[in-house]
C-alpha cells in the first residue's frame, strides 16, 4: 500500500487523519471495558489485579515503543519533505528497535512475574491471581511493542485505515476468545483470569501478523524481511537524538503511574477497584480527543518537514480547539451517567461511592489532559522532545508523585488526594507546552535556517554566471 500522496503536500485534513485512529483507540478501550465486564464476573478482587497489572503493561508499552514514536515523527517529516527511501528506513530500524525492546521486557516480566507482582504493592492473598496474569500477558507484552510500532509507522505514511481494520478484527476476536476461555464454552474448562491472558496473546499474535504483512507494503519500494537487518548510523543517530527525551518522558511517567497504582494499593482492595473502573470510563472521556492529538502530530511533522511554519504553529491550536471541545462534551455526559456506568462493573456500594465521588474531579482532569496531549504532540512533532521531557521530569515527581503521597497518605485524604494531584500535575505541564508553543522557539530557528540556506544556493547560482 503506497504512502498516501496528499499527505506529503499537508493537504490532508485532521478529521480524515483522525477518524480511523479514533475507530481504532475506541475499539481498544471497548475491548479494556469489555475485559473488566467480563472480569468483574470472576471477582472484584481479579479486577484489581488487572487494574494494577494494565497499568503496569501499559507503562512498559511505552518505553519499548519509544523508538516507534520517535521514528513516526521522522517518517511523516520525511514524507513531507519526499524522502521516501529515508522514511523507509527509519521505519524498519524503528520496529526493529522497539521489537527487540519487547522481547527483553516480556522474558523480565515472564521470570519474575511474583517479584514484580510484590513490587507493586499487590496484597497476599491477590499474588495468586496477579502471578497467571503477568506471567502471561506481561511474557505477551512483545506483541504489543510489534503491533504499536507497526502500526505508528503505517499512520505516520497518512494510511490511517489500515491499524484501525487490523483492531476491529483483533477486538472481535479477543471478546469471542474471552468468553469461550473464562467461561469454558463448547466443553473447555473455564480459565477464569487465565483464559483472559490466552485470549490476549492469540489475539494480538494475529493482529501483528497483518500489520507486519500491511508494513511491508507501505512504502513505495517494498519491504523484505532481510531488509530487517538495515542499519544506517546516520538516521538511527536521528531516531535516537529525537527518542531519547520522549524514552525519558515515558519513564518519568511509568514510575508516576507505577507509584500512584502503589499508593491506591496501599489504600486497598475497594479503592483500587474503584480507581480501575473509574479509569475504565475515563478512557471514553478522551478518546476521541486523543484520536486529534495524535492525527494533529501527524499533520504537523508533516507540514514542518515541508517547511509550511505558518500552518503548523495554527494547526497546533486548530487540534487544541477540536480536541477540548470533543472531551468536555464527553467528560460533562460521564458526569451525568457515571453512577449508572458504574453500576455496570460492581454492585459493592462502597466501591460505586468512592467512583461517585470522583467523577466531578474528572471536569477537570479530561481538558488538562487535552491541553497536554494537544500542545506536547506538536512540539514533540517539530523535534522539541527535550523540552517535553524536562517538565514531565520535573512535575511528574514532585506534583505527580510527591504530591500523591503527601495528600493521599500521609494527610490521609486518599485517592481524592490523588486525584486533585493528578489534575495539577496535567494542568502545569499543559499550561507550560503552550507557554513554549506560542514562544515559536524551533519554528523561528527553523525559519532562520531555512533563509540561510536559500542565502547560500542564491550566492552558488551566482557564481555560476
Amino acid at each position: 500500500m503506497k504512502p498516501n500522496v496528499k499527505l506529503k503536500t499537508g493537504n490532508v485534513g485532521l478529521w480524515v487523519l483522525a477518524w480511523p485512529i479514533f475507530i481504532e483507540i475506541f475499539l481498544q478501550t471497548l475491548l479494556g471495558t469489555v475485559d473488566t465486564i467480563m472480569v468483574s464476573r470472576i471477582s472484584d478482587d481479579a479486577v484489581a489485579v488487572v487494574g494494577i497489572s494494565n497499568q503496569l503493561f501499559g507503562a512498559l508499552t511505552t518505553l519499548f515503543t519509544t523508538f516507534a514514536g520517535g521514528a513516526g515523527i521522522l517518517i511523516a517529516q520525511r514524507l513531507g519533505s519526499g524522502r521516501q527511501e529515508d522514511a523507509r528506513v527509519i521505519a524498519i530500524m524503528g520496529v526493529t528497535a522497539s521489537t527487540v525492546l519487547g522481547l527483553i521486557v516480556s522474558i523480565i516480566m515472564f521470570l519474575f512475574a511474583d517479584p514484580i507482582g510484590g513490587a507493586l504493592n499487590i496484597s497476599g492473598e491477590l499474588i495468586p491471581l496477579a502471578h497467571v496474569y503477568l506471567t502471561y500477558v506481561g511474557g505477551g507484552l512483545f506483541l504489543i511493542g510489534l503491533t504499536a510500532s507497526l502500526g505508528s509507522a503505517i499512520r505516520n505514511t497518512g494510511n490511517t485505515r489500515g491499524p484501525m481494520y487490523t483492531g476491529v478484527a483483533v477486538n472481535v476476536i479477543h471478546i469471542i476468545l474471552n468468553y469461550i476461555f473464562i467461561f469454558g464454552m463448547f466443553g473447555l474448562p473455564q480459565l477464569g483470569l487465565g483464559g483472559i491472558a490466552i485470549s490476549n496473546v492469540i489475539s494480538r499474535g494475529l493482529g501483528a501478523i497483518v500489520l507486519l504483512v500491511m508494513f511491508c507494503g507501505a512504502f513505495e519500494r517494498r519491504i523484505r524481511l532481510r531488509d530487517f537487518a538495515t542499519f544506517k548510523q546516520k538516521l538511527f543517530g536521528e531516531i535516537v537524538k529525537i527518542s531519547w527525551p520522549l524514552g525519558l518522558n515515558s519513564s518519568a511517567w511509568v514510575v508516576s503511574q507505577l507509584a500512584i497504582y502503589s499508593f491506591l494499593a496501599m489504600l486497598g482492595a475497594k479503592e483500587l477497584a474503584a480507581r480501575t473502573y473509574l479509569n475504565t470510563l475515563e478512557s471514553f472521556c478522551f478518546t476521541l480527543g486523543y484520536a486529534v492529538a495524535m492525527a494533529g502530530q501527524i499533520r504537523i511533522a508533516t507540514l514542518f518537514g515541508a517547511r509550511q511554519l505558518s500552518e503548523v504553529y495554527r494547526s497546533a491550536f486548530r487540534t487544541l480547539y477540536i480536541g477540548l471541545a470533543i472531551v468536555s462534551a464527553n467528560v460533562v455526559l460521564l458526569f451525568a451517567f457515571g453512577k449508572a456506568l458504574l453500576g455496570m462493573f460492581t454492585v459493592d456500594g462502597e466501591i460505586i461511592s468512592i467512583g461517585v465521588t470522583l467523577l466531578a474531579l474528572n471536569l477537570l482532569l479530561q481538558p488538562c489532559k487535552m491541553l497536554n496531549m494537544a500542545m506536547g504532540n506538536a512540539l514533540n512533532a517539530i523535534g522539541d522532545t527535550r523540552y517535553t521531557m524536562t517538565i514531565s521530569l520535573i512535575c511528574m515527581t514532585t506534583i505527580g508523585i510527591g504530591g500523591s503521597y503527601l495528600l493521599g497518605i500521609s494527610w490521609g485524604w486518599g485517592l481524592v488526594g490523588i486525584y486533585c494531584c493528578m489534575i495539577a500535575d496535567e494542568a502545569a505541564r499543559g499550561l507550560l507546552v503552550l507557554r513554549r508553543w506560542r514562544g515559536r522557539k524551533v519554528l523561528y530557528a527553523a525559519e532562520s535556517q531555512d533563509g540561510g540556506r536559500q542565502a547560500v544556493q542564491c550566492k552558488a547560482a551566482e557564481a555560476s554566471f
